[in-house]
């Protein structure tokens, strides 16, 4: 499997995995169940799931008035595409 592939594979997964993250967080909130912590998250939309999680921020109307999701979630993504950008480039 060439590079590029195996890329979108694992982004496509992550970005999947962030946005079912997100419903299923916001599912145990209003049943007042056992959350996924903040930290797993974060985690996951760093790992390369970052338009899955504002995604699912957005679908779900999860977090949303959290400052640090709602700021923190496009900082990721904007530094992950500046990183995109420069690897490319180079």
């Amino acid at each position: 499997m060439k590079p590029l592939t195996i890329l979108t594979i694992y982004l496509i997964f992550m970005n999947l995995l962030a946005f079912l993250l997100m419903g299923v967080d916001k599912a145990k909130a209003r049943r007042n169940r056992w959350r996924i912590p903040e930290k797993t998250l974060f985690l996951s939309s760093i790992l390369g799931g970052s338009i899955g999680a504002i995604l699912g921020m957005q679908v779900f109307r999860h977090k949303t008035k959290h400052a640090s999701f709602r700021i923190g979630m496009p900082c990721i993504l904007i530094a992950q595409l500046g990183l995109a950008v420069y690897i490319l480039s180079r």
